[in-house]
């Protein structure tokens, strides 16, 4: 087995960007529906997997946040998966409300459309 085929045990054999941040899609298990892209460090994948609720890292604010923390709308941590260079994260969850701060469900709500088409 060759390096790129060995199972990730841990945060720390995820392979983060320069940054230290690693893209995580989050994905509705019961529909496979995508709700949201953002983005985590060591330490709030280390957080979600320890409180079993999203933890990202705000790339604006340089800082933390708990998915829900001021609207309620949590994320239930049902498992995380990682594609096959570690680069990237797939988090399932149990969404509770909507996952989009516009009140969407789903942060993939608009369409792109060709130019002149409507």
């Amino acid at each position: 087995m060759g390096d790129d085929e060995a199972q990730v045990k841990g945060v720390d054999d995820i392979r983060y960007d320069e940054r230290g941040l690693v893209p995580a899609i989050v994905q509705e298990q019961a529909t496979g529906q995508v709700l949201m892209l953002a983005y985590m460090n060591r330490e709030s994948l280390s957080r979600t997997l320890e409180t079993g609720r999203t933890w990202f890292y705000s790339r604006s604010r340089q800082e933390l946040w708990p998915k829900g923390e001021t609207s309620g709308h949590i994320q239930k941590v049902k498992s995380i998966l990682y594609d096959c260079d570690a680069d990237a994260v797939l988090v399932q969850v149990e969404q509770v409300g909507v996952a989009c701060h516009t009140g969407e469900l789903s942060c993939f709500y608009r369409k792109l459309m060709p130019e002149g088409e409507e």
